[in-house]
């Protein structure tokens, strides 16, 4: 097939923009050969509860699947009884980015509550965590979190294991939604086990494709007792892949050695590079710290529509002039310098 898009062009809007690292691709083709049995049967997966169990530092149950709204949904689901409620941030990607996913395929009830950061702490948690035994009310069973969260903040494991306490000691369990989690523990200097197992937390969606996969990721069991009918709601909710290996075998690629971390961290020191050279031009606001590989800012009017034209970027909040910039694993010092010149040529003209 001939190449259908433009290589030069580079964008700013989400790391999922980014394509495959080229060791993924090795990995795939490497996978490639010959039989394997259907449906996880195979030495790939195999291998990758081995890979997992060696960076949560326990027996995992891991189940692959095709994207993180599935792992989010398959993981929710399973925590919950009929009538329980998952309580989440007002910015969590299950409540704002899933198409009502968790309501409408997995009839969860969603329980939001505002934060300033993305963050919820145990005193947030008891503004939904109430009600139990209330027959008119959807029980509070599961608190999910984001890390990092969708404001580019991270939890720190402190704040985790005050979390899990917190939920554990109501008799709910805590689900991880962890999308960008390499990122998070790139930026903390800590192991995935750090603010997962050791924290406390009950299962995780664990994210790859944002970090350089082609559309593998995987729901994660810490606690077994947390967790129940994930090999039967994998299939009915059409996330069970027949030919599973492949996608083990990206999340094998990324795990085993460290390029998780490697590209998390790079994608993390994109975003800090871009950070500092925007955040002293005339009329741009930073207006959230830069913990992960997010940057959010404030830009006079016009300016990023303008801009738009030559960087691909989303507003957060059009009615403030917020945006996000993201930065991915194949980000380079060049893009950024490149998109801060343009960037400054725009505000220039205002």
């Amino acid at each position: 097939m001939t190449r259908l898009h433009d290589v030069t062009v580079r964008g700013f809007a989400s790391d999922n923009y980014a394509g495959v690292h080229p060791a993924v691709i090795a990995a795939i083709s490497d996978a490639n050969d010959g039989h394997q049995v259907a449906y996880g049967e195979d030495v790939y997966t195999a291998r990758l509860h081995e890979v997992m169990a060696g960076h949560f530092g326990r027996e995992v149950e891991v189940f692959p699947v095709f994207n993180g709204t599935g792992a989010n949904v398959l993981s929710l689901q399973s925590m919950l009884p009929r009538w329980g409620a998952v309580i989440c941030t007002e910015t969590a990607h299950v409540h704002t980015d899933e198409n009502a996913a968790p309501e409408r395929v997995a009839g969860i009830k969603l329980l939001t509550v505002p934060t300033p950061d993305g963050k919820l702490t145990p005193e947030l948690v008891d503004r939904q965590a109430w009600g139990w035994g209330d027959e008119h009310r959807a029980q509070p069973a599961v608190v999910t979190i984001t890390q990092s969260t969708e404001l580019g903040t991270c939890y720190t494991p402190a704040e985790i294991a005050a979390l899990c306490e917190h939920a554990h000691g109501h008799g709910m369990t805590v689900h991880l939604d962890g999308a960008r989690i390499a990122n998070a523990a790139a930026s903390l200097g800590v192991p995935l086990r750090a603010f997962t197992t050791d924290a406390g937390v009950d299962v995780v969606s664990f994210g790859g494709t944002k970090n350089g996969l082609l559309g593998a990721e995987a729901v994660v069991v810490l606690d077994p007792s947390a967790s129940t009918g994930l090999t039967y709601l994998r299939k009915m909710n059409m996330q069970l892949a027949s030919k599973m290996r492949f996608i083990s075998a990206q999340l094998v690629a990324l795990l085993e050695g460290d390029l998780w971390l490697r590209s998390a961290q790079h994608a993390n020191a994109m975003a800090g590079r871009l950070r500092d050279g925007v955040q002293d031009l005339p009329g741009v606001r930073i207006v959230r710290p830069v913990q992960a590989n997010a940057v959010f800012a404030v830009l006079p009017d016009g300016v990023a529509d303008r801009l738009r034209t030559r960087f691909r970027f989303y507003d957060w909040d059009a009615a403030t002039g917020e945006v996000r910039w993201m930065c991915a694993f194949d980000t380079t010092e060049q893009d950024v310098d490149r998109f801060v010149d343009a960037l400054r040529a725009e505000l220039a003209l205002v």
